[in-house]
Protein backbone atom coordinates (compact mmCIF):
# COMPACT_ATOMS: atom_id res chain seq x y z
CA UNK A 1 0.00 0.00 0.00
CA UNK A 2 1.26 3.79 -0.93
CA UNK A 3 0.32 6.71 1.37
CA UNK A 4 0.58 10.29 -0.28
CA UNK A 5 0.39 13.35 2.43
CA UNK A 6 0.67 16.91 1.49
CA UNK A 7 2.43 19.18 3.77
CA UNK A 8 2.95 23.14 3.52
CA UNK A 9 6.48 22.96 4.63
CA UNK A 10 9.44 20.67 5.90
CA UNK A 11 12.71 21.54 6.75
CA UNK A 12 14.76 21.90 3.29
CA UNK A 13 17.14 18.88 4.07
CA UNK A 14 14.46 16.39 4.22
CA UNK A 15 13.09 16.70 0.98
CA UNK A 16 14.97 14.46 -1.91
CA UNK A 17 12.33 14.45 -4.74
CA UNK A 18 11.15 17.21 -7.09
CA UNK A 19 8.60 16.56 -9.21
CA UNK A 20 6.66 19.18 -12.26
CA UNK A 21 3.39 19.14 -13.88
CA UNK A 22 4.07 20.56 -17.09
CA UNK A 23 1.37 21.61 -19.14
CA UNK A 24 2.31 23.27 -22.87
CA UNK A 25 -0.37 24.84 -25.00
CA UNK A 26 -2.97 23.62 -22.52
CA UNK A 27 -1.96 20.09 -22.57
CA UNK A 28 -0.15 18.05 -20.27
CA UNK A 29 3.23 16.71 -20.72
CA UNK A 30 4.15 12.91 -19.46
CA UNK A 31 7.46 11.60 -20.20
CA UNK A 32 8.35 7.69 -21.56
CA UNK A 33 11.54 6.54 -19.93
CA UNK A 34 13.39 3.88 -22.06
CA UNK A 35 13.22 1.17 -19.61
CA UNK A 36 9.81 1.01 -19.13
CA UNK A 37 6.36 0.93 -21.06
CA UNK A 38 4.96 3.51 -18.97
CA UNK A 39 4.14 7.51 -18.60
CA UNK A 40 5.21 9.72 -15.68
CA UNK A 41 5.34 13.15 -14.40
CA UNK A 42 8.64 14.54 -14.95
CA UNK A 43 10.87 14.85 -12.19
CA UNK A 44 13.41 13.01 -9.83
CA UNK A 45 16.16 13.24 -7.22
CA UNK A 46 18.12 15.80 -6.16
CA UNK A 47 22.07 15.89 -6.70
CA UNK A 48 24.81 16.77 -3.88
CA UNK A 49 24.86 20.68 -3.65
CA UNK A 50 21.34 21.54 -5.69
CA UNK A 51 18.39 23.64 -3.96
CA UNK A 52 14.93 21.98 -4.93
CA UNK A 53 13.99 24.58 -7.16
CA UNK A 54 17.58 23.67 -8.73
CA UNK A 55 16.31 20.57 -9.17
CA UNK A 56 12.83 20.73 -11.00
CA UNK A 57 14.31 23.07 -13.53
CA UNK A 58 17.51 20.71 -14.10
CA UNK A 59 14.80 17.48 -14.38
CA UNK A 60 12.38 19.80 -16.31
CA UNK A 61 14.69 20.83 -18.87
CA UNK A 62 16.30 16.97 -18.96
CA UNK A 63 13.33 15.31 -19.20
CA UNK A 64 11.32 17.70 -21.29
CA UNK A 65 13.12 19.51 -23.47
CA UNK A 66 11.64 22.77 -21.74
CA UNK A 67 13.88 25.83 -22.00
CA UNK A 68 11.20 28.61 -21.64
CA UNK A 69 9.08 28.14 -18.95
CA UNK A 70 7.40 29.43 -15.73
CA UNK A 71 7.27 27.43 -12.78
CA UNK A 72 5.75 27.27 -9.49
CA UNK A 73 6.15 25.72 -5.88
CA UNK A 74 2.86 23.95 -5.13
CA UNK A 75 3.52 22.04 -2.15
CA UNK A 76 5.54 19.63 -0.07
CA UNK A 77 4.64 15.39 -0.39
CA UNK A 78 5.29 12.87 0.88
CA UNK A 79 5.40 8.89 0.10
CA UNK A 80 4.98 5.91 2.47
CA UNK A 81 5.66 2.37 0.49
CA UNK A 82 6.86 -0.61 2.03
CA UNK A 83 8.76 -2.01 -1.26
CA UNK A 84 11.02 1.93 -1.11
CA UNK A 85 13.51 3.01 1.06
CA UNK A 86 12.37 0.49 3.72
CA UNK A 87 9.23 2.04 4.14
CA UNK A 88 10.00 5.18 5.75
CA UNK A 89 8.57 8.17 4.25
CA UNK A 90 10.06 10.24 1.79
CA UNK A 91 9.54 13.97 0.75
CA UNK A 92 9.57 15.61 -2.56
CA UNK A 93 8.66 19.24 -3.32
CA UNK A 94 5.67 19.53 -6.22
CA UNK A 95 5.90 22.38 -8.71
CA UNK A 96 3.95 23.61 -11.83
CA UNK A 97 5.34 24.42 -14.78
CA UNK A 98 3.54 26.42 -17.91
CA UNK A 99 6.03 25.64 -20.44
CA UNK A 100 6.04 28.00 -23.54
CA UNK A 101 9.11 25.96 -25.90
CA UNK A 102 10.48 22.88 -25.78
CA UNK A 103 14.01 21.74 -27.18
CA UNK A 104 13.60 19.22 -30.18
CA UNK A 105 16.52 17.30 -28.86
CA UNK A 106 15.80 15.16 -25.48
CA UNK A 107 18.46 14.36 -23.11
CA UNK A 108 19.56 11.47 -20.59
CA UNK A 109 17.48 8.04 -20.69
CA UNK A 110 13.66 9.92 -22.04
CA UNK A 111 12.54 7.86 -24.87
CA UNK A 112 9.79 10.58 -25.74
CA UNK A 113 7.48 12.85 -24.53
CA UNK A 114 3.42 13.45 -25.05
CA UNK A 115 1.57 15.98 -25.03
CA UNK A 116 -2.12 15.10 -23.99
CA UNK A 117 -5.48 16.01 -22.59
CA UNK A 118 -5.96 13.25 -20.40
CA UNK A 119 -4.23 11.28 -17.88
CA UNK A 120 -2.55 8.53 -20.02
CA UNK A 121 -3.44 4.59 -18.88
CA UNK A 122 -0.61 3.42 -17.89
CA UNK A 123 1.62 5.18 -15.50
CA UNK A 124 4.79 4.63 -13.74
CA UNK A 125 3.71 5.31 -10.56
CA UNK A 126 -0.04 4.84 -10.73
CA UNK A 127 -0.73 5.36 -7.01
CA UNK A 128 1.19 8.92 -6.53
CA UNK A 129 0.93 10.68 -9.71
CA UNK A 130 -2.88 11.23 -10.06
CA UNK A 131 -3.04 12.39 -5.87
CA UNK A 132 -0.11 14.76 -7.29
CA UNK A 133 -1.85 16.03 -10.19
CA UNK A 134 -5.42 16.30 -8.00
CA UNK A 135 -3.47 18.22 -5.49
CA UNK A 136 -2.34 21.17 -7.80
CA UNK A 137 -6.08 20.72 -9.75
CA UNK A 138 -7.34 21.02 -6.15
CA UNK A 139 -5.11 24.10 -4.80
CA UNK A 140 -6.33 25.95 -8.00
CA UNK A 141 -2.89 25.59 -9.50
CA UNK A 142 -3.12 23.71 -12.97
Amino acid sequence: MTTVKFYEEISDERIKFAVIIAKKDGKWIFCKHQDRNTYEIPGGHRELGETIEETAKRELYEETGAVDYTITPVCVYSVITEDNFNGEETFGKLYFAEVKFLERKLHNEIEKIILTDDLPKHLTYPEIQPKLLAEAQHRGIC
